[in-house]
């Protein structure tokens, strides 16, 4: 099973604003370019997402990106109308990959937010770690990683710049 992290964050590391917003973001959108994120969907089987950023995809108005994907939700709330694939779950992270596993699921995509990230680093489930930087200094906001889990030792696989000033590290779990 390959537990993989796709996101983008600013230099200093940051995957959000203090308030959650998302703007910095559209400093790199450019017609046509989605960054790669296609082609590694596609290959996803199951997405996991916390509460707080499922929340944010919700208010975008849009139709929910994932709904052709079996889609996790880490919440204790209870959360109402549930897209069409989306389910909650509350229980431990590692029963909850066994089950996957069990199930037959190979590619999981860590969808946010920082929380859910550190849950999986604890862990040390995450085995790929696609990580977008925009040239940008938030100077404070939402950290991409927080502090408290063990040492990992990472070999990079790709890097790729693209003309947006976008640069996009991926690393493999060594």
């Amino acid at each position: 099973m390959q537990i993989s992290l796709f996101i983008a964050h600013s230099i200093d590391q940051y995957i959000a604003a203090k308030n959650g917003d998302l703007d910095f973001l559209s400093l790199v959108e450019s017609p046509g370019e989605d960054y790669g994120y296609l082609s590694f969907i596609e290959k996803i089987d199951v997405v996991i997402m916390g509460r707080k950023t499922f929340e944010k995809i919700l208010s975008f108005n849009i139709e929910f990106p994932h709904s052709n994907i079996k889609c996790i939700v880490l919440s204790s709330q209870k959360l109402n109308d549930l897209p069409k694939n989306v389910e909650l779950y509350s229980g431990s992270i590692s029963t909850l990959i066994s089950t996957l596993e069990s199930e037959g699921y190979k590619e999981i995509f860590i969808d946010g937010g920082a929380q859910t990230i550190h849950e999986f680093l604890k862990l040390d489930l995450i085995n790929n770690f696609i990580l977008s930087s925009i040239p940008v200094l938030l100077g404070e906001g939402i950290p991409l990683f927080l502090p408290g889990y063990p040492t990992q030792n990472l070999k990079l696989i790709k890097s790729q710049s693209f003309a947006s000033g976008l640069v996009q590290n991926h690393y493999q779990k060594v």
